[in-house]
């Protein structure tokens, strides 16, 4: 029992590592903002145009922002889940078959 849960922390472990050397984008305006976050949902980088960033005012710099940050942390979810699912299949098996699925 506890060596299944010390190989579940260090599977665990490796995870996040790996996701922390993975990095996805979110962008609003046609990439005009661009925000970059890891697989562990920690943004790393936002990047805005600099002929946008003069002209736009700012509640339309808040409401892009806002979208591209939130579309980056969606790709990140989307990428943590996926690696998750991936840890435990590989540790557990398919465990559908047991449940008749």
């Amino acid at each position: 029992m506890f060596d299944k849960l010390f190989e579940a922390q260090q599977k665990a472990g490796e995870v996040k590592k790996r996701l922390d050397g993975i990095s996805v984008t979110g962008t609003a305006e046609g990439g005009k903002i661009t925000v970059t976050a890891n697989g562990n949902k920690v943004l790393q980088s936002i990047a805005i145009d600099e002929a946008f960033l003069k002209e736009a005012d700012k509640e339309q710099l808040e409401e892009l922002l806002v979208l591209a940050v939130n579309k980056a942390l969606e790709q990140a979810e989307n990428v943590n889940q996926a690696e998750m699912a991936s840890m435990t299949k590989d540790m557990f098996g398919d465990l559908g078959g047991m449940f008749g699925k």
